[in-house]
């Protein structure tokens, strides 16, 4: 383990790969990060992660600037820690964030347990062909833009759960290729697109549901189709403007 670097305001964390695969805090639960990684907490100006890291249980993590999640690198927060980012969290190509967490979040069990978390984001997260993002639970002051990435149609089976989250501007996904990925119990201010996703190994793949969005809902060229999983009580969305695409009658 290399030990952090202080440069000016900005804070960067790198990491020794270590040979113990991770869970999330690492409490019981899904495995996130391939290893461990490093304990990361406390406050700073900017952060830059390199390599794996979590957030443990009952620590904080204040950014006060901007999160870069750099190529390959994951951040666990995907635990019962709180993590606060005043600008924007960047999500580079590879990467993964895991943010957040409910008692709606994946399981069998949630590893938060009935805890929903309080995690937060002035700005925005951008994601350039991100591996993938676990978001569950937050307040997103501005947009989340996921362009591209997963792991692609036949690699690891690799999900891409939206939920539960406030979102103050839009929500865009655009492009990811997995397993599953769906957009769920979020409320959205803006608009809400989601296009060009694509999975062959789980047909339940593109639920759009449950969503409260203030704007527009446009859903283009998903394979399967955006659709409303009644059997995994989906609802239809409550949408403020109009509906285009797939999702015209959902």
């Amino acid at each position: 383990m290399k030990p952090r670097l202080l440069l000016g305001l900005c804070t960067v964390v790198a990491m020794l790969a270590l040979p113990a695969v991770a869970q999330a805090d690492p409490f019981v639960g899904p495995p996130v990060c391939a290893t461990a990684g490093t304990a990361l907490f406390g406050s700073h100006g900017s952060l830059v992660v390199w390599g794996d890291a979590y957030v443990p249980k009952g620590k904080t993590l204040d950014v006060r600037g901007s999160l870069w999640i750099k190529p390959g690198a994951c951040l666990d927060a995907f635990t019962l820690g709180t993590v606060h980012v005043g600008r924007s969290i960047f999500v580079d190509r590879g990467a993964i964030l895991a943010l957040g967490c409910t008692p709606s979040s994946i399981g069998p069990v949630p590893p938060c347990g009935t805890t929903t978390t309080n995690d937060t984001v002035g700005y925005n997260i951008i994601a350039d062909h991100a591996l993938t993002m676990y978001l569950d639970g937050n307040w997103i002051g501005r947009n989340v833009v996921s362009i591209g990435g997963g792991p692609g149609l036949y690699g690891d089976y690799t999900n891409f759960p939206i939920k539960d989250n406030t979102i103050g501007g839009n929500l865009i996904v655009r492009g990811w290729k997995g397993a599953w990925a769906g957009a769920i119990r979020n409320d959205v201010g803006g608009n809400l697109r989601w296009s060009r996703n694509m999975s062959v190994a789980n047909p339940d793949s593109n639920e759009v549901q449950t969503n409260t969005i203030g704007g527009d809902l446009f859903c283009f060229h998903n394979s399967p189709a955006a659709q409303v999983n009644a059997a995994d009580g989906g609802l239809p969305n409550v949408v403020g403007g109009d509906r285009f695409g797939q999702c015209a009658g959902l």
